[in-house]
């Protein structure tokens, strides 16, 4: 198994941002994606996991095999947090609500409200729910922002065991993600160029 980009281009807001993007993860591989604020790491990962069209390039693998994990932590506050995971188990017909509760030590917390738990708390469930999906391409934008370090580690053990398992791993983040053997990518030499105008009052046409 191998996520191969190749060539790719993305757009925000119509407006390109990272252009000329070629990279391979192959399975057991974790791939970080560093680079300046606003350079584009969120839309290349969303691009990647199928939310949004490429303005040209190609990649490996379709979406059906991914689980992306973004800002929010897509939880529902009036559920508790086993049924939360077992919520996303039916979408993704997977059995893994026990393995998820263990790889984020969530068991104490498995009957309490989503909406009572701390910031840590849930975005630690927010992550299990990558365990729940069974799939094996894991794209998650900056996934240990609100972790203190021994959650960080429950992060990093999920991951390390995700691989170990054939699956492989894109993140994008500024923070140690406690994963030292993971390779890291700057798109920073990727940023697109501005289009050269003759008439600057086109550009607002």
């Amino acid at each position: 198994m191998e996520l191969r980009v190749s060539d790719l281009a993305v757009a925000r807001g119509g407006v390109p941002v990272l252009e000329g993007l070629s990279f391979a993860v192959q399975a057991g591989e974790a791939l970080i994606l560093r680079g300046p604020n606003g350079v584009g790491k969120t839309t290349l990962l969303r691009t990647v996991a199928g939310l949004q069209p490429a303005l040209s390039g190609s990649m490996s693998m379709p979406a059906e095999v991914m689980a992306y994990a973004g800002h929010a932590d897509g939880i529902k506050a009036v559920l508790s947090v086993r049924e939360n995971l077992e919520f996303w188990a039916s979408v993704f017909g997977t059995d893994r609500v026990g393995a998820a509760l263990d790889a984020f030590e969530l068991a104490p917390l498995a009957d309490r409200p989503a909406g009572a738990l701390s910031a840590g708390q849930k975005r630690r469930l927010g992550l299990a729910r990558m365990v729940v999906t069974g799939r094996p391409v894991w794209v998650m934008d900056e996934p240990t922002v609100s972790l203190d370090v021994e959650a960080v580690g429950m992060f990093a053990g999920a991951v390390r065991a995700h691989l170990a398992d054939g699956g492989l791993a894109l993140m994008a983040t500024h923070i140690d993600l406690g994963l030292a053997e993971a390779r890291v990518l700057d798109v920073g030499p990727y940023r697109a160029k501005a289009p050269m105008l003759d008439d600057f009052d086109g550009a607002f046409l």
